[in-house]
């Protein structure tokens, strides 16, 4: 496998309260995760791995856990670059497009993303699971924490979790004004530009504590290669646009409650393949295509439909402090994404057996919770169900396209569980 690195720095500027700070940054060297807190740190970091926060050195399975100050030391980017500093990890893009997730943990996992294969490791957004693989690939920013959970996590997580589960945590609000802005530069026309705050309404009010906040990310990057083809198309390019929102209210110390949105648009060009072997046409002809010296480089023939990927997300959560010793939590979220992207399976400019595709899907979950922590026994018991659709249509592309073959599937999927845990 070839890896295309570059060169980047970042300008930050943050503001808390009325203070403000500038300052540059450059990229670090390679960096080896640790089952505690990142490498070199004493700080103590508190993960959720077992569905209630604890801190990570007290959680007897094998956990990866990255706090935000730790990917920004790595240069992570996105999901897929935590598995160079995670042992028995495999993140990366599927095929078509920078947006789709391939995820092995421990050698397990899903490698097509169409409808009807069943993930091997489990995708969480602040425990909302992700039940399709499109638009999976989540850039980092905002970021609270990230956690990788290796091997069967079926007791806690279901039956999506026979390899492992990643848990993305996005940072909460603050109870002061904050704001802060990073501006990321490097080769291949990298640019990225970040931008998140958070503002508190009320503070000890008669109804409590309330605060919005939230955050924009514009992600640019020239492609490593070219479509030697379709002139104006790049190849791993990158042109995403994402951001959340979140407003947080606390009636009482004993409740509070959150609600948080989040879309995502991709309009990268699509990632094509670069061939292994020439090829003759026809068998023996005058035209030739020999191998590309450039393996980031492609010959493909197909962009219709035009690459696009939109994701979009609503979340709620309710924790209730019952006692001194009992939690009551409360997670609901929808969610729904669209995906179209040309396949050119031999990279080539001849449409002979290409596939323009569409995955369409939509989910509603819910989950319940309640947590015990005493002196002796801790733990969790709760219900899950999940609503889901994925639907993929195909369109198979034949004889310089003046043939094709159409097919659809349609997959619904409702499951529920009940769980628990306790030591």
């Amino acid at each position: 496998m070839t890896n295309r690195h570059w060169t980047r720095a970042a300008i930050r500027a943050s503001a808390l309260g009325f203070a403000s700070a500038l300052a540059l940054a450059a990229g670090s060297g390679p960096a080896f995760a640790q089952e505690t807190a990142a490498s070199g740190s004493t700080d103590e970091i508190i993960v959720s791995a077992r569905r209630r926060d604890e801190s990570l050195k007290d959680v007897p399975i094998a956990v990866s856990a990255f706090d935000g100050r730790r990917l920004e030391e790595i240069g992570a980017l996105d999901l897929t670059d935590i598995e160079a500093v995670t042992p028995n990890v495999t993140l990366e893009v599927s095929r078509g497009t920078n947006s789709t997730l391939s995820a092995f943990i421990r050698g397990v996992g899903q490698q097509d993303p169409v409808a009807g294969f069943e993930a091997g490791v489990g995708l969480y957004v602040d425990d909302v699971y992700l039940n399709r693989p499109q638009a999976a690939v989540l850039d980092i920013y905002d970021v609270e924490r990230i956690e990788v959970l290796r091997g069967p996590q079926g007791t806690l997580y279901g039956r999506n979790t026979i390899g492992g589960a990643v848990k993305y945590v996005t940072r909460r609000l603050t109870d002061d004004p904050s704001a802060s802005v990073r501006l990321t530069g490097g080769n291949y026309g990298q640019f990225d530009a970040v931008g998140t705050f958070s503002l508190p309404l009320l503070k000890d009010s008669a109804i409590g504590d309330l605060r919005i906040g939230g955050g924009v990310a514009y992600l640019t990057r020239n492609g490593f290669g070219d479509n030697l083809n379709l002139t104006d198309l790049e190849n791993y390019n990158k042109d995403v646009l994402a951001g959340r929102a979140s407003i947080e209210w606390d009636p009482s110390d004993r409740l509070s409650i959150r609600f948080a949105g989040d879309w995502t648009e991709d309009d990268s060009d699509p990632r094509q393949g670069h061939r292994l072997l020439p090829f003759d046409f026809p068998a023996g002809g005058a035209v030739e295509f020999p191998v590309l010296d450039n393996v980031f480089d492609t010959r493909s023939g197909l962009n219709t439909p035009e690459q696009a990927v939109q994701s979009r997300g609503v979340s709620s959560v309710v924790e209730f402090r019952a006692t001194d010793t009992l939690t009551f939590k409360n997670i609901a979220a929808y969610r729904d994404s669209d995906t179209t992207t040309p396949i050119d399976f031999d990279s080539l400019p001849l449409i002979d057996l290409d596939v323009a595709t569409e995955y369409r899907d939509h989910q509603f979950s819910e989950e319940f919770q309640a947590l015990y922590e005493g002196e002796r026994l801790s733990g969790v018991l709760g219900f899950y169900y999940l609503s889901a659709n994925a639907r993929n249509d195909f369109d198979v592309l034949l004889g310089g396209g003046a043939t094709n073959v159409f097919t659809s599937s349609d997959v619904d999927t409702r499951t529920w569980s009940i769980f628990g845990d306790f030591s």
